[in-house]
């Protein structure tokens, strides 16, 4: 997985004040799924990836090209 998706993630995580539990909850996945995210062992899906822009207000674009 792309480094920078992983980083840009944890980023727009914590500048939104969330934690990775609290994340998971929002998505109804588990935290260790989300986690493994943040971590690059595993790819959200395309509709998770659009869930995590809303949740974090930003763009598809800037979670995966974007500099947090």
């Amino acid at each position: 997985m792309d480094t920078k998706f992983c980083k840009n993630l944890k980023e727009a995580r914590k500048i939104s004040g969330l934690t990775q539990k609290q994340v998971a909850y929002e998505l109804k996945v588990v935290e260790s799924c989300y986690a493994n995210w943040e971590q690059g062992r595993t790819e959200p899906s395309i509709d998770m990836l659009r869930k995590l822009c809303v949740l974090f207000s930003v763009s598809i674009d800037d979670l995966i090209n974007g500099d947090f």
